[in-house]
């Protein structure tokens, strides 16, 4: 249960009032878990409010050992919204061709409600499994669960992006070679 009751969002409120799929309404759902989901949309409103974003770079943030697969985010405003003050974003490397088993899925979606606000966006612009919204004293504890799981960070490195890429041989019968091999691969090389 969230420590304290959520602010009124009226103006985000009106975001779910049209015929599509609202994120607000997904994160209202995760705020009835997350603290960190509550906040979140308080932050959001008062942007709206505002005419202006409250986020502020987030400067290096990270695990040990790696250069990427996090993403650094604070708000300007932490004492109004403190399950926000830090809010960093994880990439999580996705297996190849995108296929998960149902364990797998749980899996993720468990540790990140131990560490995280419980938000996801399957998949990231990179490809990548996104996790929005832990703290910087989550950031190790969540990657080793993930390397335990077989999971490993994603996102932009030194010497490339994440890639990704088709089912391949897995669904196509035109496929011309092994593609999920090959990016994997390519993501083990590099």
């Amino acid at each position: 249960m969230p420590e304290h009751q959520p602010k009124p969002t009226p103006l985000l409120d009106q975001l779910e009032t049209g015929p599509w799929p609202s994120f607000v309404t997904e994160i209202k759902r995760a705020a009835e878990k997350s603290p960190a989901a509550g906040d979140l949309l308080g932050l959001l409103e008062r942007s709206y409010q505002d005419k202006k974003g409250h986020w502020k770079h987030g400067g290096i943030v990270g695990v040990r050992g790696y250069g990427s697969g996090v993403i650094g985010r604070y708000n300007d405003i932490p004492e109004e919204f403190p399950n926000v003050a830090h809010f960093h974003t994880l990439r999580v490397n996705q297996p190849s061709g995108w296929f998960y088993t149902s364990d797998a899925l749980r899996t993720l979606a468990d540790i990140w409600e131990r560490h995280g606000s419980g938000l996801t966006n399957m998949h990231g612009s990179t490809g990548d499994i996104i996790f929005l919204g832990t703290r910087t004293d989550e950031l190790e504890a969540t990657f080793q669960e993930l390397a335990a799981a077989g999971f490993d960070l994603g996102g932009s490195g030194s010497a490339m992006r994440t890639p990704s890429c088709c089912v391949g041989q897995a669904r196509c019968e035109w496929a011309c070679f092994d593609t999920m091999k090959f990016c994997h691969n390519l993501t083990q090389s590099y």
